[in-house]
C-alpha cells in the first residue's frame, strides 16, 4: 500500500521502520518542526537518511498541508503521536482515510497524558486503540483496540515501552490491513463511559505525605520516568522513583508520621505514610542528577525522622504568611 506517516519522535520512527520493512511505499513523512534547541527528532532524522519526501509544516490546517497530501496520491494515512491538530479536511484526503494511533482504552482517558493516569488512579489494565480521527480529542470511531494489564509495580515506563510502543506498532500495521482491504468495523465510542484527563505535569505529580499509602505509590510510579513526582527536603526539589509499597497489617507495625523516614538502608530511603511504607530506590535533584535514595540521604546528612514536605502543609504556609 502507498502511505503518508504522520508524526514524531521514537513511536513514529518506529512505525515508520515497521512499514518499510514489510514492503510498504511512504510516500512522504509529515512531523511538526523542532523547537530551537531541542533534540532532533528521530522521525525526521530517519526519514532524511531514507531519502524519504518529509514536510514539517507548522500546522496542519493550512492549505500547504491539505496540498500536500492531496499531491502524494495515498491510499491511507497513518497517524502515529500526533500533537498537532489534523481537520477533517486533511484526514479525509487519502483514498481510505486516515488512522490514529492512542495509548488507552478509548472512551476512557481521552487526552495529553492518557498513560499517566490510569497508573496514578491504581487501574489494573490499560491498552492502546487504533481509531479515525475526527474534530473532537480522541473521540472518533474505533478500529481496533489491545488491552494490557498494569502490575502493582509498573512504571509509566514499563506499561509504555514494554508493551504500548511495540503492541502499538504492531495494531497500526494491522489496523492499515484492515482497512484497506476493507475488512475493518467502525465502532462509535460509548459517550456515557467517556473520560477526559489534562496533562500531568508539575502540578499534578507534586507529593501529598497525607494522602494513602496507595495514592501515593500510584503517583510516584505513573510518574516515573516523567515527569517524576516531587517533594521538598531541607528547601531542596527532589524526584522520587522506584517506589515499592508495604502496607501496615497492624497498628504496631506503623513506622512513624506520614512523610517522615523511618529507615534507611542499602536498597532505599522508608519513609512512613498513611497505611504502610514506601520504599524509594532513586531520586534525581532539580538540576537533572539522578543518584540512589540511599545515597542522597547520606550525601544531604538525612536521618530518620525527618521528614518530607507535604503539599498540603506548603499551602497552608503559604496561606499563613
Amino acid at each position: 500500500m502507498r502511505i503518508a506517516i504522520i508524526g514524531q519522535q521514537a513511536f513514529g520512527k518506529s512505525v515508520l521502520e515497521a512499514f518499510l520493512a514489510r514492503g510498504d511505499e511512504v510516500a512522504a513523512v509529515f512531523c511538526a518542526p523542532e523547537k530551537p534547541g531541542a533534540r532532533p527528532d528521530p522521525l525526521r532524522l530517519a526519514t532524511e537518511e531514507r531519502g524519504l519526501k518529509l514536510f514539517q509544516l507548522p500546522n496542519l490546517k493550512s492549505p500547504a498541508a491539505e496540498g500536500a497530501l492531496r499531491a502524494l496520491d495515498v491510499d491511507l494515512a497513518v497517524m502515529a503521536y500526533v500533537l498537532q491538530f489534523a481537520p477533517q479536511s486533511f484526514v479525509s484526503i487519502p483514498r481510505h482515510g486516515t488512522i490514529q494511533y492512542h495509548p488507552s482504552l478509548l472512551p476512557l482517558y481521552r487526552g495529553p497524558s492518557s498513560i499517566n493516569w490510569p497508573i496514578i488512579k491504581g487501574d489494573r489494565q490499560t491498552g492502546l486503540t487504533i481509531f479515525r480521527p475526527t474534530d473532537g480529542l480522541d473521540e472518533g470511531p474505533v478500529i481496533l483496540q489491545k488491552t494490557i494489564a498494569i502490575g502493582p509495580n509498573d512504571t509509566l515506563g514499563t506499561v509504555y515501552f514494554d508493551h504500548l510502543f511495540p503492541l502499538g506498532v504492531e495494531a497500526m500495521l494491522e489496523a492499515a490491513d484492515l482497512v484497506v482491504a476493507g475488512h475493518h468495523a467502525e465502532q462509535a465510542q460509548d459517550e456515557d463511559l467517556a473520560s477526559y484527563e489534562g496533562w500531568c505535569r508539575e502540578a499534578e505529580a507534586r507529593i501529598n505525605w497525607n494522602a494513602h499509602a496507595e495514592a501515593i505509590h500510584n503517583l510516584i510510579r505513573g510518574c516515573d520516568p516523567a515527569p517524576g513526582a516531587w517533594t521538598m527536603v531541607q528547601g531542596r526539589k527532589v524526584r522520587l522513583f522506584g517506589s515499592v509499597l508495604r502496607p501496615v497489617r497492624r497498628f504496631g507495625d506503623v513506622a512513624g508520621k506520614p512523610g517522615e523516614i523511618a529507615a534507611i538502608g542499602e536498597q532505599g530511603v522508608v519513609i512512613a505514610v498513611q497505611g504502610g511504607v514506601i520504599e524509594i530506590a532513586t531520586v534525581r535533584n532539580d538540576a537533572g542528577q539522578k543518584q540512589s535514595a540511599a545515597s542522597f540521604a547520606k550525601s544531604h546528612g538525612l536521618a530518620v525522622g525527618d521528614r518530607f514536605e507535604s503539599d498540603a502543609e506548603a499551602g497552608l504556609a503559604a496561606a499563613a504568611g
